[in-house]
């Protein structure tokens, strides 16, 4: 079988897009949920899976930290996007004649201005290459789409402007799933590594977990709480370190956590992406 990439959505997705950059040479799976991503991997048809995680507007990911956890994959990657939105038409349509833009919801609030210079409808569909679909499907000139440039090029719609999100950073972070982890050796740089934690319910329980860390020099690149099985008094938290585990001050720290914590669960240990290792440059020569 040929190596599949699953992700969630239809072809045109910037899952999709996502998949294609970070791995030109795999097949790509289109899924409905995330959760049928997952499964693709866990049962065979997918050798991986790639999931998003967070976006530099919108913030993390519903529900992808509560289906982690128990995926039964682990994360040995990770892959960030750049979010170009372009504004579709028919073949033939023009800009200066379009009076409805369908997209995601999430899509259209970060295309205020573009909505504004045109006076045009905004309409909510159920996602950005979904847009893009029915717009083919409908072959109206006065209806389009914003979506990404691989969804013109799959759909065979003109991309009437490109680029005309508001915000020039917007980006998304993807974890690259794979059924078995590719645990990187000790010694190798630029590692990060990902687990979720809950603590005991003790006085500064979080507060003397998250010491370790400080003390034994380990950098925290995020930490994310939410809640466990709809119970408020239930904290689950989602970690992310420079470093292996096995590494002595990761370890330590480690250890630390753990005599604070419950459980203590690894998602991935996993190289940082060139994006991310590119911004620390730029922030550092600040």
């Amino acid at each position: 079988m040929t190596d599949r990439i699953a992700f969630q959505g239809i072809p045109g997705a910037y899952s999709d897009l996502a998949c294609r950059t970070a791995f030109p040479g795999m097949a790509t799976l289109p899924c409905q949920t995330f959760e049928a991503a997952i499964d693709a991997v866990r049962g065979g048809e997918a050798t991986l899976a790639m999931l998003p995680t967070e976006n530099s507007l919108s913030g993390r990911v519903p529900d992808m930290h509560t289906l982690l956890p128990d995926s039964g994959l682990s994360i040995i990657g990770e892959h960030f996007q750049r979010v170009e939105h372009c504004l579709l038409g028919v073949r033939g349509a023009r800009i200066e004649d379009i009076r409805k833009i369908h997209s995601h919801a999430v899509a259209l609030g970060q295309i205020r201005a573009l909505i504004r210079d045109l006076g045009a409808a905004a309409v909510v569909e159920a996602d950005t290459a979904g847009s893009a679909h029915l717009v083919a499907n409908w072959g109206n000139p006065q209806s389009a789409a914003v979506a990404s440039s691989l969804a013109a090029e799959i759909y065979g719609l003109d991309i009437l402007r490109a680029n005309v999100e508001d915000a020039a950073h917007n980006t998304t972070r993807f974890y690259v799933m794979a059924k078995t982890p590719r645990l990187p050796p000790v010694d190798a740089e630029n590692l990060i590594t990902s687990f979720v934690f809950r603590v005991r319910n003790v006085p500064a329980a979080l507060y003397k977990a998250m010491g370790g860390f400080a003390t034994n020099g380990v950098n925290m690149t995020r930490l994310e709480s939410y809640m466990v099985g709809g119970q408020f008094a239930a904290t689950q938290f989602l970690c992310e370190i420079d470093g292996h585990p096995e590494r002595r001050d990761v370890r330590l720290a480690l250890e630390e956590l753990d005599f604070f914590s419950r459980e203590i669960r690894i998602l991935g240990v996993y190289p940082a992406a060139a994006f991310r290792l590119a911004q620390r440059a730029a922030a550092g020569a600040d």
